[in-house]
């Protein structure tokens, strides 16, 4: 299922992505879709907080080393695959091993992996840029487990201080 959310600012979309990472329970792989500066590292910004990543962390976008990991109430890693060509291979790149376990794997220009290569339970966010500030944030849950995931998230950010926030399924 598809569910399609409205931040208004990068401070919104921080806080989406806090919101999410409270309530991420199991390992889960995040695949992160859009165009440069649409918000992909602001989430994963606000997701590290919410899995309480250590303020004294700076999490910035790992295009460079591949792979950044942060601790956290669960293992989290941040993994940015925009230098590379499309077709690249998640075993020859290590992500692989980081499927299917007890962490947090955020992957940043997901689509230079081929489809299959994904793990069957994860949740794809393409971040749609709308004007300078606002984004269209779209979630897709592969999974029963991740569809309630994004349910209670987006419950609870609604009812939260973003009840305005624009929420669709």
């Amino acid at each position: 299922m598809k569910w399609d959310i409205i931040t208004h600012s990068p401070e919104e979309t921080r806080d989406f992505g806090r919101a999410l990472g409270q309530r991420i329970q199991l390992g889960l792989t995040i695949r992160l879709n859009g165009d440069l500066g649409s918000g992909k590292t602001c989430l994963v910004q606000g997701l590290a907080r919410g899995l309480a990543v250590p303020e004294g962390y700076d999490i910035t976008s790992p295009t460079y080393t591949l792979i950044n990991e942060y601790p956290g109430r669960m293992p989290f890693y941040h993994a940015d695959l925009y230098r590379l060509e499309a077709g690249v291979n998640a075993e020859s790149l290590g992500l692989g091993e980081l499927f299917d376990t007890q962490s947090v794997l955020a992957v940043e220009w997901e689509e230079r992996l081929d489809e299959s290569e994904w793990p069957e339970n994860s949740l794809k966010i393409e971040l749609l840029t709308r004007d300078d500030e606002t984004r269209r944030v779209r979630l897709i849950g592969y999974g029963l487990e991740t569809d309630n995931l994004i349910r209670e998230t987006l419950e609870n950010w609604k009812s939260g201080r973003f009840q305005n926030a624009g929420i669709s399924a």
